[in-house]
């Protein structure tokens, strides 16, 4: 068995401040005299980044360049294993740079990206189209069948190759040259939509100085807003804005109607005012500039390019897959519509519902038809014991434990960390857990790392993974109680962490490399334990008296399970139709981004009461966020997260150890060592089918 060291950064971070006596203060390009080598964030500053992002550069170009200078014919050992361990220390700052960036962004931190993202698209472009690199891997490649590698090796070489091919290797000096262009655009383009999303989400503050229109919003709701005011410099007043701890519980519970879609407007025109951070010019150029990448790679269009790479292959099979979706969802979101209505009808209601309407109303229909109101389940749901409750599921499926460390150097105060431990008490990973909405963070929840694994001759790095969310900053000494939503997200990004824990592989190029609709299964099959009674049982424990959550109320959260499930599959369904509809374009686009998303949806049957779960304007996920052409992911991830966690169900045992260490090892761990569907049946013994998919949401 290896040993577990931390020694290899630690070498490779030696030789880059030894390398330059300039150098020295500059605590990224040093060992990292920290527990565990996490980064040393009390001590870097945001004027070590640039220095330090070109060092790295320069190392790895040298690293590249030692490769293409061996004057040995190329084999694995000589070109494939040293392209697999190069730029380490340029992917262990960007790590920290770009976390930080999402997590806790100032100008300082936007402009050091604005400078720095032309010049890493262009050192990544000058390795993925080097000439005599790409012949030296070609050669390799092509002698693969005679050069007796285990199947792993052979899977790391083919990735590479692909790699180099899909990036533009194959293209002539000119067409090079326009890629270069294209990438450095896009990454600044990118960078822009994101920033000018945080700027729209910051600025916009709805106003409420009379108590009076906050008639039907929960006291915890009225409180918060009272906090957000006063740090405004609106004490006495209320604040809210469009971040999800605020205006999600205002649709749904204020009765001031006007000041509902006041809000909701508030959140659904951002980047789409006409203003200096509206989006839609950036879009159009990036779509295009998509468009063009992909038909100088032989594709015709960037859809084709993306799906290419994926388990689901084309861009055909997507919309298939989302329309056999599309047809029950649309029709069980207008019975959900339609009962509504009658709701609002009985209360005399002069009106038809439109779009701000839909959450208010919803939540009248859970309370009528499930007699549950989310009032009722906050109480047990304190963030600390939901933290808990993740940690238990992962001690019975795994046997790993986690211990609290305050020890470890932190980016912000918000965050806790804690050493994730075997059974046998080894140490695993460190993971950061950073909670609560701020202004310098961007929307939604997400999980990353600031390293990953990787095995050297000697040694094995373990990885330091971080989950960061938005959800409710506590007030004074209360404690953060959540909703069921929240509560199925962290168990969600919980999920992607256990596969950055557990990832395992020879080379880094493989190591947890999975393609990007099956990305999803590890997190979406951690909400199914989130709800089931077993696991309530041992986390939902109210925060005030410790009691237990009643068995009555997890029989209202189960009998609830398909509450709303129309409107969120055809606002999801929506969205994903939209992003492939802007990737499946032929041609260049000239026209006007709020048409084009219009006559999307109407090609598609959206009512009018519903919009796509993200308009074009603020779809982060495709024009900033890494899934182009990819929103789809999710659903079709779900056909494998509902199929396996059958598996579960139907062995008797939530925590069946067997299945569980065939999903670590087959999905988690070696997820990247061969085509995915059949690491998939490795673990479940068949092909996954819809049908589970289909009947957990109500839809058939």
């Amino acid at each position: 068995m290896k040993k577990i060291l931390f020694c290899a950064l630690s070498i490779l971070l030696t030789i880059a401040c030894n390398q330059s006596t300039n150098m020295t203060n500059n605590p990224l390009l040093q060992e990292f005299n920290t527990p565990f080598q996490t980064p040393p964030f009390d001590l870097i500053k945001a004027a070590h980044y640039k220095p330090a992002f070109m060092e790295a550069m320069k190392q790895h170009r040298a690293e590249i360049d030692a490769i293409i200078n061996n004057p040995q014919a190329p084999t694995f050992e000589n070109c494939i294993i040293p392209l697999d361990h190069s730029g380490l220390l340029l992917e262990g700052v960007s790590n920290i740079f770009f976390n930080l960036l999402e997590a806790d962004r100032n100008n300082v931190l936007q402009a050091i990206a604005m400078e720095m993202m032309p010049l890493l698209s262009e050192h990544s472009d000058n390795i993925r189209m080097d000439p005599q690199l790409f012949d030296k891997i070609k050669a390799v490649y092509e002698q693969r069948e005679q050069l007796a590698l285990d199947p792993l090796a052979l899977r790391a070489l083919q990735k590479f190759y692909n790699d180099f091919v899909r990036n533009g290797a194959n293209l002539n000096p000119p067409e090079k040259a326009r890629m270069m262009e294209i990438n450095a655009e896009l990454a600044t383009l990118s960078l822009q939509f994101g920033d000018h999303l945080i700027k729209e989400t910051n600025d916009f503050q709805m106003v409420v100085d009379n108590i009076s229109d906050l008639a039907g919003l929960p006291e915890a709701n009225i409180t918060a807003a009272a906090e957000e005011a006063k740090a405004a410099g609106l004490e006495g007043k209320w604040l809210f804005t469009p971040k999800k701890p605020s205006w999600i519980p205002f649709l749904q519970y204020a009765q001031n109607r006007t000041l509902r879609d006041q809000l909701y407007k508030g959140y659904y025109l951002r980047g789409d005012r006409n203003n200096g951070n509206d989006n839609k010019a950036l879009i159009q150029k990036m779509v295009n500039l998509r468009l063009e990448k992909a038909n100088l790679l032989g594709y015709p269009t960037y859809a084709s390019y993306v799906i290419a790479n994926n388990m689901a292959a084309t861009p055909q099979n997507v919309y298939e897959f989302l329309h056999r979706l599309w047809t029950p969802a649309l029709k069980v979101a207008k019975q959900e519509l339609a009962a509504m209505q009658t709701i609002a009808d009985r209360e005399g209601a002069d009106f038809k519902l439109e779009l701000a309407d839909w959450w208010y109303y919803a939540e009248k229909l859970r309370k009528e038809k499930y007699d549950l109101d989310e009032s009722e389940t906050r109480p047990y749901l304190q963030l600390e014991q939901v933290r808990d409750g993740m940690f238990y599921v992962a001690n019975k499926l795994y046997g790993i434990t986690f211990e609290k460390r305050t020890d470890i150097p932190l980016y912000h105060p918000d965050v806790e960390t804690f050493e994730v431990k075997e059974a046998d008490g080894t140490h695993l990973a460190i993971l950061y857990l950073d909670y609560a909405v701020r202004p310098g963070k961007s929307a939604g929840a997400w999980c990353t790392g600031f390293r990953n694994y990787l095995k050297t001759e000697e040694s094995e790095i373990l990885p330091l993974v971080s989950i960061v969310c938005n959800f409710p900053r506590p007030i004074d000494n209360n404690p953060v109680l959540l909703s069921w939503d929240e509560t199925t997200t962290l168990f969600h990004e919980f999920g992607h962490a256990l596969h950055g824990f557990f990832t395992r592989g020879d080379y880094r190029r493989i190591a947890g490399d999975i393609p990007h609709d099956m990305v999803e299964l590890p997190s979406q099959i951690m909400e199914n334990w989130a709800g089931e009674p077993q696991v309530l049982k041992a986390y939902a424990k109210h925060h005030q008296t410790g009691a237990v959550m009643p068995d009555a109320l997890i029989q209202k959260i189960a009998n609830s399970s398909l509450f709303n499930q129309g409107f969120m599959m055809v606002e999801y369904v929506a969205a994903s139709l939209l992003d492939l509809d802007w990737y499946t374009l032929t041609d260049s686009f000239s026209g006007d981004v709020n048409a084009f998303e219009q006559t999307s949806m109407d090609k598609i049957g959206l009512i009018k009461e519903i919009i796509p779960r993200y308009r074009s304007t603020y779809f982060s996920h495709v024009f900033d966020g890494g899934y182009s052409a990819g929103y789809y992911v999710y659903r079709w991830a779900e056909v494998l997260d509902s199929d396996a966690f059958d598996a579960f169900k139907l062995s008797g045992d939530l925590f069946n150890k067997e299945l569980a260490a065939k999903f670590r090892k087959y999905i988690l761990a070696e997820g990247g060592y061969d085509d995915p569907m059949e690491q998939y049946k490795r673990f479940r013994g068949q092909a996954p089918s819809e049908e589970s998919l289909l009947k957990k949401r109500g839809l058939k």
